[in-house]
């Protein structure tokens, strides 16, 4: 199979500008490895960041971005199914695949090559969970074993589907429909923390200033409940409250500013959990120069 590059990090690092440099440079095409990216109308909060990818004829191939209605819960299952018919066309044409994301679990389930399985929702299960605390679900959550995503589980509503599948998993054998092992060079940007601090902030006052809120109002507009789009958590959770009228502008922006860098931490703590899984990450600079990275990047790919 063709040799796959991924390119991962936590938000803000700059993902997207030097997996498109790389994509120029290598007649390469992307695939998004980000859990919100695939929802249509959901632009400025989930950073796609469409401007990088350049267009007309110089124009980047871009994948999983924009391929359900927001509202929809897209899983990683799904991810997997559709991640795999995009990269089979990528390399019957000859082009470079190139995975690209910060969602630790849905890049962890192509580059280990999980078996996964479509887990159906369980009644009961959710019965006894609603009205637990954060915490309590949490807590709950580390007891299985078995793989789940832990970065995105901020909302009591993810963590009880975590859960719910967790608890699948636990009680159900795998089916033998294992999923093709990749050879693939895995690239991570790291970025200090002080650094990738101030990023987040001043991208969440260009995003702000671009039209997060905006964003949100027309989507409540288009018959999105509330419920659905806090469930998509960060910019949506907290921005979608302020709408509402359930905080004030400077509440939602402090609680928002502190949930994104939360969120950076947990993003960079599953990806050195991937790393002890087996996972060789290669870190470069993300201080470097956009064309130092690329240069990095090439070296790795080429050798």
């Amino acid at each position: 199979m063709s040799m796959l590059l991924t390119i991962l990090g936590p938000t803000a690092c700059g993902k997207t500008r030097l997996a498109c440099d790389v994509a120029r440079a290598v007649d390469g095409e992307i695939i998004s490895g980000d859990s919100r990216q695939v929802y249509r109308g959901m632009d400025i909060g989930t950073g796609k960041d469409l401007a990088d990818y350049g267009t007309g004829a110089s124009a980047v191939p871009y994948h999983l971005i924009d391929i359900h209605p927001a509202g929809y819960h897209y899983t990683v299952f799904e991810f997997q199914h559709d991640f795999l018919r995009v990269y089979e066309d990528i390399t019957s044409r000859q082009r470079q695949p190139i995975l690209c994301g910060g969602s630790g679990l849905y890049i962890e389930s192509v580059v280990r090559a999980y078996r996964l399985s479509p887990v159906p929702q369980n009644p009961e299960l959710r019965q006894k969970l609603i009205g637990k605390s954060l915490e309590e679900l949490t807590e709950i959550l580390a007891s299985y074993k078995t793989l789940h995503n832990t970065t995105d589980v901020d909302l009591p509503a993810r963590a009880i589907r975590a859960i719910e599948i967790a608890d699948y998993n636990a009680r159900h054998p795998l089916p033998d429909r294992p999923f093709p092992v990749i050879p693939n060079i895995v690239v991570g940007i790291d970025v200090p923390r002080e650094i990738r601090r101030e990023r987040i902030s001043k991208r969440l006052d260009a995003r702000l200033r671009e039209g997060l809120i905006e964003e949100i109002q027309a989507l409540l507009q288009s018959g999105l409940t509330e419920e659905q789009l806090t469930y998509y958590g960060l910019e949506y959770k907290f921005v979608t409250e302020h709408v509402c009228g359930h905080t004030t502008y400077n509440e939602m922006l402090n609680r928002l500013e502190i949930a994104i860098h939360q969120f950076a931490k947990r993003q960079m703590t599953y990806f050195r959990g991937m790393e002890r899984r087996g996972v060789n990450i290669h870190w470069i600079d993300g201080t470097l120069a956009p064309k130092e990275q690329t240069e990095q990047v090439l070296v790795l790919l080429h050798h």
